[in-house]
C-alpha cells in the first residue's frame, strides 16, 4: 500500500493547514503512477498531486476538507 500525501507548500508555516480542492478521481478507482489526482491549496498557492503509483486509489478526505501539510489524503493498494 503507498500513501499519498498533502504536499508541503508553505515554508514559512509547515504545520499550516490547506485545503484538498479537487480530486480528479473517483475512490476505488483505477489510476496510473504519476497521473493527477487532485489539486491542493496553502495560503494562495496552489499545487497538483501526482500518484506515487499505479494501482486502487482509496480517499481519506473530502473535497474542500482542511488538511495539515504532510497528512496522509489517499491510499493506493
Amino acid at each position: 500500500m503507498t500513501e499519498v500525501v498533502f504536499p508541503s507548500l508553505s515554508k514559512e508555516n509547515p504545520d499550516a493547514e490547506g485545503v484538498l480542492a479537487t480530486w480528479f478521481v473517483s475512490d476505488g478507482g483505477a489510476v496510473a503512477a504519476e497521473q493527477l489526482i487532485a489539486e491542493v491549496q496553502v495560503d494562495k498557492v496552489s499545487a497538483e498531486v501526482s500518484a506515487p503509483a499505479g494501482g486502487t486509489v482509496h480517499l481519506l478526505v473530502k473535497e474542500e476538507e482542511a488538511v495539515r501539510q504532510g497528512a496522509v489524503i489517499a491510499r493506493i493498494d
